[in-house]
């Protein structure tokens, strides 16, 4: 799975990004929508990390999913 297929299988992922990123709170993933941008920002804001760390975490996650 890539950025590009996580709007399409938000739904189901949305679980696992709570599991997986505990900072976000609820608000924020549905905020994101299944935008890897605006998630990406999220990541970044709550872990402190740069936008491409973030985006990195993010297919680290897909991947596993």
């Amino acid at each position: 799975m890539n950025l590009d297929q996580l709007k399409g299988n938000w739904k189901q992922l949305t679980g696992n990004l709570k599991s997986e990123f505990g900072k976000l709170t609820d608000d924020e993933i549905k905020q994101a929508e299944g935008e890897a941008d605006v998630l990406a920002g999220k990541i970044q804001e709550k872990y402190g990390i740069t936008k491409e760390e973030a985006k990195d975490k993010i297919n680290e996650f897909l991947a596993k999913h």
